[in-house]
């Protein structure tokens, strides 16, 4: 199985575990960025060297050297179940993909003739209703996760807890989990316990939101778009992100965490 997901500089002064939809852009620019003193040139997503990636044949050997044997600092980040499954939605569904088209091909008409759907048209742009369409993306999402149809789930609105177990039950242990949230916060906690070729300083890195301007803008708060059913189904669906990070279940409007992760209790809960 290995450590999918995993990036690593490549001075191997940290380790990542990317969870989609966390400020994974973001982070990764970092990661490059303290190895070469520049930025990647596009969409971190799509660099092919100077950035250890599991999903490159030749990283596979040192990150599973490097992890196994818990070389290097490793830290992931989490973010509000609420904002992240709207955030997918907007982005992925509703918006026009980088490369010109909708995301994943036929999975928008498919939405739209199963499900109800509306995405705001051809360009995304157009006024729909969009606290209705996304519930019943919500709905497709429930599908998805508990019955794998009408495809197996994505990984931007898969569980957190699905992506940062798989590090830990291949043998990979997180010495930091830490909000998106509270992004510089955290994200100075990792820099602080490396030592990095460039140093860096959080307060000039740019926010690479690479999700951003693809779709409609979210048009109303956060709670707005969650009714009691669409609550359950969240709950049924991100039971485990909610507990294990410390996020606030019962009220959607609340996107801040309501206490520190227990890394002690990540490891026990997501290791079996």
């Amino acid at each position: 199985m290995g450590f999918p997901g995993t990036w690593m500089t490549e001075s191997e002064s940290v380790v990542y575990r990317v969870v989609p939809k966390c400020a994974c852009s973001t982070i990764g620019q970092i990661m490059f960025y303290s190895d070469h003193g520049e930025f990647f040139d596009g969409d971190i997503h799509d660099s092919k060297d100077r950035l250890h990636k599991w999903s490159q044949e030749e990283s596979q050997a040192p990150i599973e050297a490097n992890v196994l044997a818990h070389k290097s600092y490793a830290f992931t980040c989490v973010r509000n179940p609420y904002t992240r499954v709207l955030s997918s939605f907007f982005d992925k569904i509703c918006g026009i993909q980088r490369n010109g088209s909708r995301y994943r091909g036929k999975l928008v008409p498919q939405l739209i003739q199963k499900y109800g759907i509306e995405v705001g048209g051809e360009d995304g742009k157009q006024e729909f209703d969009q606290i209705a369409s996304f519930r019943r993306f919500l709905l497709f999402v429930r599908d998805t996760i508990r019955f794998r149809r009408p495809m197996d789930p994505d990984i931007h609105w898969s569980a957190m807890a699905g992506h940062v177990s798989t590090f830990i039950v291949n043998g990979g242990t997180y010495d930091k989990i830490f909000f998106t949230e509270k992004f510089n916060e955290g994200m100075q906690e990792v820099l602080d316990h490396i030592e990095t070729p460039y140093p860096v300083d959080l307060a000039q890195i740019p926010r690479f939101n690479e999700s951003e301007g693809h779709g409609p803008k979210r048009l109303h708060p956060v709670e707005d778009y969650f009714d009691d059913l669409s609550m359950h189904l969240m709950w049924e669906i991100y039971k485990k992100d909610f507990q294990l990070f410390k996020y606030d279940f019962e009220n959607p409007a609340n996107k801040m965490p309501t206490g520190e992760i227990d890394l002690a209790e990540v490891h026990a809960k997501l290791g079996d």
